[in-house]
């Protein structure tokens, strides 16, 4: 095995999400070994409640692991994992559909610097509109992958999966 992945899903989604799935099932092929913990009973709280409590859950998965995981996310799940890189170190980040911001969260995006990253985004993203990830990637000086695609980016999926697979064997 090549290492841990953890990923993590979107607001009103779950562990079973397409996106998280389709990553999943490309790096378990690859090698990896994946978690896809269950956020969902933090998400009933509201987007800004949710906030705290994914990223005190995704650093216990990240504790429970034997050397610094990649972490996997989208939306919310984006958002929490940049923030959990923060508490503990990571091998790798991949996010997707990243808000820079939730609405009411005290906390705005941010992550360790340093940490291998690719943020991936839809140019016609509803929910968390392009400019905001593209300035946030471009204060950092981040590669930000831009696709032709919404929020869920399912159109993009092949490329998606090719680029994640990029990512995974620049650190095997």
């Amino acid at each position: 095995m090549r290492g841990q992945i953890i990923l993590s899903h979107g607001s009103d989604s779950g562990p079973g999400a397409t996106k998280i799935s389709a990553l999943a099932t490309r790096a378990e092929a690859l090698g990896w070994r994946t978690q896809r913990p269950d956020f969902r009973a933090h998400d009933g709280h509201g987007h800004a409640a949710a906030v705290a409590p994914r990223v005190v859950q995704l650093c216990e998965a990240i504790a429970a692991c034997e050397a610094p995981p990649v972490l996997v996310g989208s939306s919310m799940g984006a958002f929490a994992s940049a923030l959990a890189s923060l508490e503990m170190p990571v091998a790798a980040l991949f996010l997707l559909a990243t808000p820079p911001a939730i609405p009411a969260c005290a906390q705005a995006l941010d992550l360790r610097a340093g940490v291998p990253t690719l943020l991936v985004h839809g140019w016609r993203d509803e929910l968390c509109p392009v400019d905001g990830v593209r300035d946030f990637a471009a204060r950092r000086r981040l590669p930000l992958l831009l696709l032709d695609d919404d929020h869920r980016l399912l159109a993009s999926m092949d490329m998606i999966a090719a680029q994640f697979g990029v990512l995974l064997g620049a650190l095997a």
